[in-house]
């Protein structure tokens, strides 16, 4: 059941005041994802919750970063981690509720942090109040139009309406039953069975979502991260594909069923919305898309305000290859005026230090030059901690959906069902069973040695990738040629090496060189003559020469 706030008349904080005034805060923002199970647990049931994230929100704030995006909080089943959402209006009681929520923003805005919340709106909860009285009605039911339902072919309506299969692994169609008994229908499920997808052509979806995004903003949240934007509208008579492992099609084409044009037009009426509240209010998508040009045509001026940036996270570590990329997503953003974002890890994704290879020094490297690019980025929770991915994980703890469905399917009919190992809960401390991550342990284990990599062991520690992360977040504050503008200015640099020149309003100048290679790499005398250097991700250069691996910010 929705939850109330009593006396819910005002939003909770005005962000007016939040890191300044700046009507643009978000172009240059850097946002910290937290995965709120895995954070801080503030009562100690091995789970993190809101009171644990609102304990910590003064470590954000001395991190230095601008914002912070929580991922799924609401009432849910927990079939996908909070990802299947039952009541849109409610906090799940293992997080907390309403009231939590309220404190942790007006805390957040106190200490000059904004607020972005996930918004989910691809798919519910099969325990959604929508979803259990079209099943309970059945066919015919005005409810079951707010979904995809459907018969099935054959004989007997025995197959599914149609050949698409789950990101999850096995058909995106389950069988219903009828209120009989009887085989009834079909509904359509991209991701987990326990996951049914709205039907965004229906009035009352709209309408409701809408509602919803007001809801939200009126408690005082400055922004969504809209979870699947790309998926929501499908093709018209939800045609075959065609041909089996479609996941290998995910991001190289559009599809039937993802990124449509049409759901351009839902992210317009959204704006119109966001619009209407003082002090910007953002909207993300998290946009798998073929090309940076389909990407760019969600954030047009009358769009959303940013979107995933996918094609840098997954272009390896390989100086031509991230050159391009660099290239290709600022001059496909610059056409429609929209920020660039750059990441390198999430709740989705292999954490960066263990995909990219070659240990922490490389993907401290990796850091220094995401936060040297124009435009916004995103750190993911631990990644300042230098966490490698947990790969070890006991199957009987792992709670990935795609995982438990990898026996029924072939291992490259869907998602590797893995992504449990980068949702580790974070250490704190050295000591206690859960690393300071709460009193009473934690629901994924943590390895053993992650009490090296606690908080507390690395603050105050100049060699340790938390004071790096410090370090280059202050630099990039203070610094007006980092994070602002849509380009860089490559300089001639050896193979191997990225090198490149930013400007700021003001005049300043800051060079950026990266070493990509295993090898220590002779630097041009435009570089080493550029001035003293502001920042390294390593050992900083000794004369002429970049150690392998390495970043290094000068001040020109």
């Amino acid at each position: 059941m929705t939850q109330h706030l009593a006396d819910r008349t005002q939003p909770t904080s005005d962000p007016a005041g939040v890191t300044g005034s700046r009507p643009d805060w978000w172009r240059d923002a850097v946002i910290y994802q937290v995965y709120p199970r895995s954070f801080a647990d503030g009562n100690g049931d091995g789970m993190g919750d809101l009171p644990g994230i609102r304990s910590r929100l003064p470590y954000l704030a001395g991190l230095g970063v601008d914002a912070v995006w929580l991922s799924p909080f609401y009432a849910s089943p927990q079939a996908d981690a909070g990802y299947d959402v039952a009541d849109y209006r409610a906090i799940d009681p293992m997080f907390g509720d309403l009231h939590d929520a309220d404190a942790l923003i007006r805390d957040a805005h106190d200490l000059g942090l904004r607020i972005i919340v996930d918004l989910v709106p691809n798919h519910s909860s099969d325990r959604h109040e929508w979803f259990q009285r079209a099943l309970r009605e059945g066919p015919g039911s005005p409810l079951r139009a707010r979904y995809h339902f459907r018969p099935g072919q054959g004989e007997a309506g025995e197959r599914p309406p149609n050949d698409w299969e789950s990101i999850f692994g096995g058909p995106a169609w389950t069988r219903t039953d009828n209120p009989d008994g009887t085989p009834g229908e079909w509904y359509l499920h991209l991701f987990a069975p326990q996951q049914p997808d709205f039907n965004w052509e229906n009035r009352a979806v709209r309408d409701e979502f809408r509602s919803l995004l007001r809801f939200w903003l009126d408690m005082g949240v400055d922004g969504f991260r809209i979870d699947v934007a790309h998926g929501l509208v499908k093709a018209a008579g939800l045609p075959d594909m065609g041909r089996a492992e479609q996941l290998k099609m995910l991001g190289t084409q559009v599809l039937p069923f993802f990124d449509q044009d049409g759901v351009h037009d839902i992210y317009r009426s959204w704006r119109q919305i966001l619009d209407e509240y003082p002090q910007p209010r953002i909207g993300v998508a998290e946009a798998w898309t073929p090309t940076a040009d389909r990407t760019a045509l969600y954030v047009r001026p009358d769009e959303l305000h940013q979107a995933f940036n996918f094609h840098y996270l997954n272009t390896p570590w390989d100086a031509a290859g991230l050159r391009r990329v660099i290239d290709s997503s600022l001059d496909s953003m610059r056409p429609v005026g929209a920020p660039t974002t750059w990441v390198l890890s999430n709740h989705d994704v292999v954490r960066h230090l263990t995909r990219l290879g070659g240990g922490p020094a490389r993907a401290r490297a990796a850091t220094l030059l995401m936060l040297a690019l124009p435009g916004s980025a995103y750190i993911y929770q631990g990644e300042e901690l230098g966490l490698p991915e947990v790969t070890d994980l006991p199957d009987e703890v792992r709670q990935d959906p795609a995982f438990f469905r990898r026996g029924a399917r072939a291992e490259s009919d869907g998602q590797d069902g893995l992504r449990d190992g980068c949702r580790v809960p974070i250490p704190w401390t050295a000591q206690g069973e859960s690393y300071g991550f709460g009193s009473g342990g934690s629901w994924l284990p943590q390895p053993a040695d992650w009490g090296k990599l606690a908080v507390a062991e690395q603050t105050g520690d100049p060699e340790s990738t938390l004071e790096l992360y410090r370090a280059a977040l202050a630099i990039r504050r203070d610094h007006p040629a980092l994070g602002a503008g849509d380009a860089v200015e490559w300089l001639a640099a050896p193979a191997g090496v990225l090198a490149f020149r930013r400007r700021g309003a003001d005049g300043s100048v800051l060079v950026c060189a990266v070493n990509t290679t295993e090898a220590p790499v002779p630097l041009p005398e435009l570089l080493t003559e550029s001035g003293h250097a502001l920042l390294a991700s390593g050992h900083r250069p000794a004369g002429s020469t970049l150690p392998p691996d390495t970043t290094v910010w000068w001040q020109a």
